[in-house]
């Protein structure tokens, strides 16, 4: 509704993952070196951790649009709550196999010969399995063992771990020796800075057309950081609602007043703690 009151092209603060909106923060570039570096290995497992909304999943997306996709396959798995059986038979299907078999021996056979299928056809094979906080221990048991399939000189499946800082205690646990052996790039991604998160809402503002309409006073930034402790989905809730309501007002220019007016909305809707409004007359 906005959009055209503002003449942006898109919606700037869209809550998909959307690796055209990757904003580089110093957490991100650090991320994205790893995950270069663990790619280069093509071996074992890597890990990236960070809390809800930290841009996990933008960060991926971004790092495998830079792929030669006639180099790599890529595999996706979301559903992680599932037992071991099923964790199987959901790799099976992110690979296009039938996810119906019976016998857990038969879902390996099949996996196996695709993968050294796509090892004699010169490709890379990468498994991205996303909410790894859900993966029972069994689970995790099981992807380890497909990182068993291998040729004389290297093995045929690398796979991301995406997970919320939990994740990491899992890793810790006793059984999980084996898995931690194999991995070999980890990396936590934590929230922006207040200077990067102005820099992330203009850069996506940019991205959708913005040119300046409409002005962000340097206040409302200030407002954003503290409400939000620079978590870029918690931005892009609280931007796209400012967005919505200056619209709604016809404003041209948006204050820390307006921010904190979306800010008590929101709180007003889902019962949070009061949040101390900063006004810069104060």
């Amino acid at each position: 509704m906005y959009l055209s009151f503002y003449g942006l092209k898109v919606r700037p603060f869209q809550l998909k993952p959307d690796a055209s909106f990757f904003f580089s923060s110093k957490g991100h570039k650090r991320a994205i070196a790893y995950l270069e570096y663990g790619l280069s290995q093509e071996d074992g497992f890597i890990i990236i951790t960070g809390e809800v909304g930290a841009g996990k999943t933008t960060l991926i997306r971004h790092l495998f649009q830079k792929l030669d996709q006639q180099c790599f396959v890529v595999a996706q798995l979301t559903n992680t709550n599932l037992d071991s059986d099923d964790m199987l038979r959901m790799v099976a299907a992110s690979f296009g196999l039938s996810a119906n078999n019976p016998s857990k021996a038969t879902t390996l056979l099949e996996i196996e010969q695709l993968l050294r299928q796509y090892d004699k056809e010169g490709k890379k094979i990468l498994l991205l399995v996303d909410e790894a906080q859900n993966l029972t221990s069994r689970a995790l048991e099981e992807l380890r063992m497909l990182s068993n399939f291998q040729t004389d000189d290297k093995l045929l499946l690398q796979t991301f771990l995406l997970g919320q800082p939990e994740f990491r205690k899992t890793l810790l646990g006793n059984n999980m020796q084996q898995l931690r052996q194999r991995v070999i790039a980890t990396y936590h991604l934590g929230p922006m800075d207040s200077t990067e998160t102005r820099a992330y809402i203009e850069h996506r503002l940019v991205i959708a057309g913005w040119q300046g309409n409409p002005l962000l006073q340097d206040d409302s930034f200030d407002v954003i950081y503290n409400f939000t402790g620079g978590i870029p989905r918690k931005i892009n809730t609280l931007c796209d609602r400012l967005l919505i309501m200056g619209c709604l007002e016809e404003l041209r220019t948006i204050t820390s007043q307006e921010v904190n007016e979306v800010i008590a909305d929101i709180q007003q809707e889902f019962d949070l703690p009061p949040f101390q409004n900063l006004d810069a007359s104060n």
